[in-house]
């Protein structure tokens, strides 16, 4: 007797093929499809996270570029604008995968753990121009 003979004769319909791509499938194998809504809101924080990363990863490339801070700085506050966009843009994609993960197992969000780097970053650089400024 085959799968769908039984499930027939139990009364229960048989289970549809996953027709999800193979990236969606190794990355959600299980759980259930939450509403498209929250999928889509989730997407468009990832892409919020995205652009904030590119606009630090911009301004990082302007200061060594453009020489817009003094030179014994320029290098640091570069480099930390820098590294704070890769962090952010890492940290978006970690987060978007959790709170997908979360939604299809009906489990609390997780934390977001990239917006104390950003608030610590940004705090950090406000101080280098604090010091900037008060040494011009």
């Amino acid at each position: 007797m085959t799968a769908r003979n039984r499930d027939a004769e139990q009364g229960s319909a048989p289970a549809e093929p996953d027709r999800r791509g193979w990236l969606a499938r190794r990355l959600f194998p299980d759980g259930s499809m939450p509403d498209p809504r929250f999928s889509l809101a989730n997407e468009r924080t990832f892409l919020s996270w995205i652009r904030t990363s590119l606009a630090l990863l911009a301004g990082g490339i302007a200061v060594e570029a453009f020489g817009v801070v003094e030179d014994p700085y320029r290098k640091g506050v570069a480099i930390l604008l820098l590294l704070l966009g890769m962090l952010i843009s890492g940290g978006a994609f970690m987060r978007w995968i959790g709170v997908e993960r979360a939604m299809r197992h009906q489990k609390p969000l997780p934390l977001p753990l990239i917006a104390p780097v950003l608030g610590i970053g940004a705090a950090m650089g406000a101080l280098v121009v604090i010091v900037v400024i008060a040494s011009s």
